[in-house]
């Protein structure tokens, strides 16, 4: 009896049959795994697919009016206008800065009017000098037993002439 030999044929249609099997097969898999990931998600309180980004809170600014201040650099005296808006962490803050207002303009004042022309025209001088300053505006304001949290000074404006 003559063995019967597989066509050239039927054996590329088992090789795709074979090929399409396992294809069906991950994809299977890959679905099933796929799906009891996002059902232990969804129990657990997130969301399956994608998660919601976290809500920035919105930036809190006090904007102050304008400073002029008379500087003295050796012999000559100089003048530096000053913009400066704070960012502050919270409404309590922007309110006991509000509410202090005239002694805040005052601390910033004195502060400014130490300071050398040549210097705060610098960078390293102008971030020494925020620095400076929100030490300063965070120091508590008597009565208040807690300063007001300034997260950063920024200046809107500076001339030095």
């Amino acid at each position: 009896m003559p063995q019967s030999t597989p066509s050239k044929r039927t054996k590329t249609l088992r090789s795709l049959l074979t090929a399409a099997l396992i294809a069906a097969g991950s994809t299977s898999a890959t679905l099933y795994f796929y799906d009891a990931l996002a059902i232990r998600k969804a129990t657990a309180g997130e969301s399956p697919r994608t998660s919601a980004p976290a809500a920035m809170p919105s930036p809190i600014f006090v904007e102050l009016d304008p400073f002029t201040v008379t500087l003295n650099s050796g012999y000559k005296r100089r003048i530096l206008y000053v913009g400066i808006t704070l960012r502050v962490a919270d409404d309590d803050s922007a309110r006991t800065l509000t509410r202090y207002m005239p002694e805040v303009r005052d601390r910033i004042l004195s502060l400014l009017a130490q300071q050398d022309a040549d210097t705060v025209q610098t960078a390293d001088g102008r971030q020494h000098l925020v620095q400076q300053l929100r030490s300063e505006i965070s120091q508590p304001y008597v009565p208040e037993p807690t300063g007001p949290r300034v997260n950063d000074v920024l200046f809107t404006a500076f001339v030095v002439q």
